[in-house]
């Protein structure tokens, strides 16, 4: 094995299957941001989302995607431009996965790609002496997304963060506040009748733990921007805990428990997820 993922798989308390799979994923997606700083992606663009709340500001639940924002509009923004310097990060430590772009079936500002690998191949290389091997033919292949919001709203503070390894880099990041307006918005946004995201609310219990103030500026320029409000109402921190309780009272709990179980290892808290428990946590949002 590679010694510097030999280093970053010191950092995992690994008791599982699924424990291994997990850190073989987030060591990928620290590679692949070693690889996007290495091209001066992080000029035009600020990394943002559950993983970036995850690996750099401590959150103890795993995240699949790297969701990125550009800093200025850009229409014409090329996310294939950076491909070679991902591909050439991730060989350089022995892995073999492949990245295409997303092709967009409908105008959207957000341009997509993935990165996809086989799960057996990248365990056995992670964990050589994996005994599980019987049943790693049901794991599908490794696929991590990632996107970037070509077209942002305003309002987005940020801050730069530096990673040693698996090489020295550094990362433009949204600011815990900002990440904070991010999450906000998903839970009021994201479309929930496909699939309701626990690791929504999960974060969102994160942050309200930090005592993380919201970024009132960026989430209301992001509801604006989808049209959640309309560009001249009324808007402050008591509509915004409004809006969120409202939201609270129609979530199916049980699916959200569901859905965030398999990322974090004391599934004990969620035992007191109910309407109840997350409109009397939303009181202390500021």
């Amino acid at each position: 094995m590679n010694n510097v993922i030999s280093q970053m798989l010191d950092n995992y308390n690994v008791n599982n299957i699924n424990d291994k799979i997990n850190a073989l994923k987030e060591i990928i997606q620290e590679i692949v941001l070693s690889g996007l700083s290495r091209g001066d992606f992080f000029k035009e663009a600020a990394f943002y989302g559950g993983t970036a709340l995850r690996i750099f500001y401590k959150l103890d639940r795993f995240s699949e995607d790297l969701d990125f924002a550009l800093i200025s509009p850009n229409k014409d923004f090329e996310l294939s431009k950076y491909f070679d310097y991902v591909e050439k990060e991730l060989k350089s430590y022995g892995l073999n996965l492949q990245i295409s772009t997303k092709s967009k079936k409908i105008d959207s500002n957000i341009s997509s790609a993935f990165l996809k690998g086989d799960t057996l191949e990248h365990i056995l290389k992670f964990f050589p002496n994996e005994e599980n091997n019987e049943y790693n033919h049901l794991f599908k292949n490794i696929k991590i997304k990632f996107e970037v919001d070509i077209n942002p709203p305003s309002g987005a503070t940020y801050d730069i963060q530096y990673k040693l390894l698996p090489s020295p880099h550094q990362i433009v990041l949204y600011d815990k506040e900002s990440l904070f307006a991010g999450k906000i918005h998903a839970i009021l946004c994201r479309n929930w009748n496909l699939r309701t995201k626990g690791r929504d609310l999960y974060d969102y219990i994160f942050f309200l733990a930090n005592n993380t103030t919201v970024n009132i500026e960026l989430i209301k320029n992001k509801l604006i921007d989808s049209g959640y409000i309309k560009k001249d109402s009324k808007f402050d921190i008591d509509i915004l805990k409004q809006l969120l309780i409202d939201k609270f009272k129609g979530i199916n709990y049980n699916d959200a428990i569901d859905d965030v179980k398999p990322f974090i290892k004391d599934v004990n808290s969620l035992k007191l997820w109910n309407k109840d428990f997350f409109i009397k946590i939303t009181e202390r949002l500021n």
